[in-house]
């Protein structure tokens, strides 16, 4: 599943490419695509039409796309719903993407062929040739259209209200980060991957980041140190940044930027899908092994494992 440095690299190209025009129409081709918005493809094509796109968003793994427009305005005044108002934004509304497994958000030439697992097709109101496209072989993501939170500046969609902001935000607390992470007595790669306590890692970069950091999956969080904390976010922002840099990870078609462009940074990754490869520091094997339905890789003399309590 892509992880922060992928879904901000689709965040950056969509702001390129999408953001600033307004939908024409919509054509929703598999209904498992639009299966979060509940009430239904028809629905979902009517209310983006004539809607503005505005600046593309994320936090952590999500992305979304606010919309204005009069469309869903006045049917919200309509039903006596006062919309939200913003210095940027006349209601409070976003198109919420989920990439799942295999989704992709592809800007492509109007005319270009149909893609074999092409789920919804949105096209602008402008004449500059494109269309936004949402392809996914495993039907596991999809797009929806929701409210955002009332007064949040980031208009953040009320369906991820309760996802924490990721470590390459600006308004990252990490203080408040450590202190979360000694309360909630887990341990460390659990803690990673809380999308409550820190967004936006997933097993790749929590398993390059804790290379770096020489500390082993299973470390309780509650021998962690201030010092030792600010280490690993370290690391956790070291990581992201190169992988973003070079566009992210993809280890097959599946992820791609919206202009069909896959990531490098598995040719850089330094413990994640390196089973049985040398260590880079030590020259030892690197071990993998089962953890939560996944795989965590991890050097055996460089991450030791925590002693028994």
């Amino acid at each position: 599943m892509p992880e922060l440095p992928e879904v901000e690299v689709v965040r950056r190209g969509l702001d390129r490419w999408v953001s600033g025009r307004t939908v024409d129409a919509v054509e929703v081709r598999h209904p498992r695509a639009i299966r979060r918005h509940t009430a239904g493809a028809a629905d979902f094509a009517d209310r983006l039409k004539g809607l503005r796109i505005g600046t593309a968003r994320r936090r952590g793994k999500y992305l979304w796309l606010p919309v204005t427009g009069g469309g869903p305005a006045a049917q919200s005044a309509a039903e006596g719903i006062t919309p939200v108002i913003t210095p940027s934004v006349t209601h409070g509304l976003a198109v919420l993407a989920h990439l799942g497994m295999s989704g992709q958000l592809l800007v492509q030439p109007q005319d270009a062929p149909d893609e074999k697992h092409l789920r919804i097709r949105i096209r602008f109101a402008d004449d500059l040739g494109t269309e936004l496209r949402f392809v996914d072989q495993r039907t596991f993501g999809g797009l929806s259209l929701h409210d955002t939170v009332p007064g949040d500046a980031d208009l953040l969609p009320d369906v991820i209200a309760h996802i924490a902001r990721d470590p390459l935000d600006p308004a990252f607390d990490d203080a408040a980060f450590h202190d979360a992470l000694r309360r909630r007595r887990t341990t460390v790669k659990r803690a990673l991957l809380d999308q409550s306590l820190i967004s936006g890692v997933g097993n790749i970069y929590a398993d390059e980041a804790l290379w770096r950091a020489r500390l082993h999956y299973e470390r309780p969080t509650v021998t962690f140190t201030r010092p030792r904390t600010a280490e690993l976010l370290g690391h956790v922002r070291d990581v992201m940044n190169e992988a973003l840099a070079v566009g992210g990870t993809s280890f097959d078609s599946l992820y791609v930027n919206v202009n069909g462009e896959s990531g490098y940074f598995e040719r850089s990754l330094d413990a994640y899908g390196r089973e049985d490869e040398p260590c880079r520091r030590c020259g030892t094997p690197i071990r993998r092994r089962p953890w939560m339905n996944r795989s965590s890789y991890f050097c055996p003399r460089c991450q030791r494992p925590p002693r028994p309590r």
